[in-house]
């Protein structure tokens, strides 16, 4: 058996000895399922999990294959499973017991530990407690305020969990209501992929299937932490790598999942304690220095082109299929090595050897993570990544492509349904005629122009389709003092999260079904559908028992508050749609029937069904007609200079953790328990900052916009880091993001570079 203790590769720096995956994953499950206690169904949920006829994780969006392995799940994916299915139980008499004000001081992992919401509640200012109601009583309350106000002041939030089918109708709620205020969790982590790709290839999402990781030479992969994230991408990375395929990293933070891997269902290797290296190059980059670095990939392609009489670059595919290349080409032939390295935090050498790897490569597959999106200049990280690959023709045929390795389950689906604040995303015209009304024609609010607007004021509603927003956005502080001042506030969720703990003047708290559990209606029980990372569409079929009888269906939450504030419509049929899923099914196929036709004939196709990708096929549905290189003007992705005593603030997840929900205080891949009040800096920052390993600091935000952003008693770990990146946990560290700190093309927060400066605290 491996030993997997934590063992510092020296005296000063933290690390973690063993692989990804492995006896570690093992035990991080079984712990979970202890704590959970979860019910004895779960285990029989888990053997269905992300199979054809079975349940869809709730977790990350990675694909489902069409010939799973005998457990196709990850350890997280089995976390978020044991999560929902706890036997923990969040009652009103919970709340009898403990005022909201209290419940602030309690941390996330303890307010959801709590267990499963049961009933509908409201909160009661005069008590400062929760108190249950009717659903009746709720939905006519909520659609009341909702008609009392401006419809353009009103947001309706998803989280990325939620159904096509609740998608596509929560969505056309907005528009009969009135709005295109439409944010869902995107806006936070990809929202910069749906703007660059679509603006520079023509699609919104990647070019990728799961077939192409069969076939590919070469992997290169920025800002992705697949131990973490994704953890079922370990198994065709490691099938890659085995085939002789070659994966070279670039991250500030060297993960085990992109280091070594024991595959868990691989008996051999677990017994005999042996692990796949997967990464045989690992550039530990700067924060915000990938624009650089992939133009030193790009140069060293160029010049050997050059050097190589012309017999690298696909000419003739660009010829074709591309425009931009010459003022690109340009642009990477003036820019110095000097400067590249200086950006980068990378050598020339260690560059040009990973550029050799990309040239010698006839099939490559470029893999991103928030790494490249949360940053002030996330367009032209991507931008870069699709400069590299159209070089060589790398989209657009098999075994090659770009990547995007999203993260909730189905927060790429939503947008393909309708949830996006950009109308003309979304074809209102046809829904004009399916359903009769004049939908509305003005842009929406992203996350960031939400926030804003809770700030001056002119926001007065906010429904929240799952999620935990206010703990997940920029400037974290400033937002919640100023949201008690909405008029009405709508949480719907399976558990109580920090969001619930900050009402509107009138708010209620709505429990869900998990996608585990049964979905009964009048036609019978349900299937949902999501959509994965791979543009491939999944039937979902809950068959655990509801934690509550008074547990409702998001969709027949959506329909139940859209019945009370909308006015009579004959072909708006709410009853009819929540009694047979079926029907929504069909509305979606009309609506999209390019993408989704014959939808409930193909739900349960195994491996999902193909939704189709425009760039794939090599069609480039930009302004041009054809695939867009750029020149950067800029070779670092933040927006502040480097200052003495400045340092670019990476946040990031624990192995226990998915978005905002805790699962526990074991980050096992980076030798890191029991705490998250923690910075990892490299050892010699902290000696250059006269500090030393485990002392307290606080952490100070420098974005000079005379805002005063500051958090405390955080405990210094020494880390294997590039100079100046310093790196701690999400949420807890989003107060010290601005919410002017965003990516320029999409308003993505820039949560990978945060300028910080450190004070002493003993």
């Amino acid at each position: 058996m491996a030993d997997d203790r934590t063992a510092p590769t020296n005296d000063d720096v933290t690390g973690y000895s063993g692989p990804a995956g492995g006896w570690g994953s093992l035990r991080g499950i079984a712990e979970t399922l202890a704590r959970e206690m979860s019910s004895p169904g779960a285990l029989a949920t888990l053997r269905t999990q992300n199979k054809t006829g079975g349940f869809m994780c709730t977790s990350c969006a990675w694909g489902k294959p069409r010939h799973p392995h005998a457990f196709e799940f990850c350890e997280n994916g089995a976390k978020a499973t044991l999560w929902e299915l706890t036997t923990h139980r969040c009652t009103p008499d919970f709340f009898a017991r403990h005022s909201v004000t209290e419940l602030r001081s309690w941390t996330d992992h303890d307010l959801e530990s709590v267990g499963r919401l049961t009933h509908p509640l409201r909160y009661d200012p005069a008590t400062d407690h929760y108190v249950a109601r009717s659903w009746d009583d709720a939905f006519a309350e909520i659609g009341a305020q909702l008609r009392s106000i401006d419809p353009k002041t009103a947001v309706f939030y998803a989280s990325g969990r939620a159904s096509l089918e609740t998608s596509y109708l929560y969505a056309l709620f907005a528009r009969l209501y009135g709005h295109n205020n439409l944010p869902d969790s995107s806006n936070m982590c990809h929202e910069t992929t749906s703007v660059t790709l679509k603006q520079l290839i023509g699609s919104p999402v990647g070019t990728c299937t799961l077939d192409d990781f069969e076939h590919c030479d070469a992997m290169f992969f920025f800002g992705q932490n697949t131990g973490t994230n994704s953890p079922r991408f370990l198994h065709p990375l490691q099938k890659a790598v085995e085939r002789g395929c070659r994966i070279i990293t670039f991250n500030p933070i060297r993960e085990k999942g992109l280091l070594s891997f024991t595959n868990p269902q691989r008996p051999g290797q677990m017994l005999m304690g042996g692990d796949t290296e997967l990464s045989c190059q690992y550039l530990q980059v700067r924060a915000g220095g990938d624009i650089a670095a992939i133009m030193g990939l790009c140069k060293y392609v160029l010049d050997q082109d050059d050097q190589r009489g012309g017999t690298l670059i696909d000419r003739a595919f660009i010829a074709e299929h591309c425009t931009g290349f010459d003022a690109f080409r340009d642009k990477a032939h003036a820019t110095s090595w000097g400067d590249i390295e200086r950006e980068s935090g990378l050598s020339r050498g260690d560059l040009e050897e990973a550029g050799r790897v990309y040239i010698e490569s006839e099939r490559v597959i470029g893999v991103y993570g928030m790494g490249l999106t949360q940053h002030v200049h996330g367009f032209e990280n991507i931008a870069m990544l699709v400069n590299l690959l159209l070089m060589r023709g790398n989209i657009g045929r098999p075994g090659a492509g770009i990547c995007p390795v999203r993260g909730h389950s189905n927060v790429q689906g939503q947008r393909t349904v309708g949830i996006s604040e950009k109308p003309e995303l979304v074809p209102l015209d046809r829904l004009a005629d399916m359903f009769d009304f004049d939908p509305p024609r003005d842009t929406g609010m992203t996350t960031v122009e939400v926030c804003e607007a809770v700030l001056d004021g002119s926001a007065r509603a906010f429904i929240g389709l799952g999620g935990n927003f206010l703990r997940a956005v920029p400037d974290q502080a400033r937002v919640e003092c100023e949201w008690e001042k909405l008029d009405l506030t709508v949480q719907i969720a399976t558990k109580l999260n920090r969001s619930h703990l900050f009402n509107g003047r009138t708010a209620f708290l709505l429990p869900c079904l998990g996608r585990s559990e049964e979905d009964m209606q009048d036609s019978g029980p349900q299937t949902v559908t999501i959509e994965d990372s791979f543009s491939h569409i999944h039937g979902s079929l809950g068959h655990r028992t509801p934690a509550s009888p008074y547990l409702k269906s998001e969709l027949a939450i959506v329909a139940g508050i859209a019945q009370q504030a909308l006015p009579p419509n004959p072909k708006v049929r709410w009853d009819e749609w929540t009694a047979d899923y079926g029907l929504v099914r069909d509305l979606i196929a009309q609506t999209y029937p390019n993408e989704f036709h014959d939808m409930n004939a193909r739900v349960f196709e195994p491996g999902g069904f193909y939704r189709g990708n425009s760039a794939r096929e090599r069609v480039w549905k930009t302004e041009s007609g054809k695939a867009q290189f750029t020149a950067p003007q800029m070779l670092a992705a933040t927006d502040i200079p480097d200052d003495h005593g400045r340092y670019r603030l990476v946040t990031l997840r624990s192995n226990d953790q998915f978005n905002t929900t805790i699962y526990g205080y074991s980050d096992r891949l980076r030798g890191i328990e029991g705490k998250r009040d923690v910075v990892l800096m490299c050892p010699a920052d902290i000696a250059a900052a006269g500090l030393e390993n485990g002392q307290r600091i606080a952490l100070v935000g420098d974005a000079d916009d005379g805002h005063d952003r500051r958090i405390g008693g955080l405990e210094i770990i020494a880390f294997d880091l590039p100079e100046g990146t310093i790196v701690g946990y999400y949420p807890e560290l989003n107060p010290l993001i601005a919410l002017s700190h965003h990516d320029q093309a999409s308003k993505t927060p820039a949560s990978k570079a945060v300028p910080v400066r450190i004070v002493a605290e003993r």
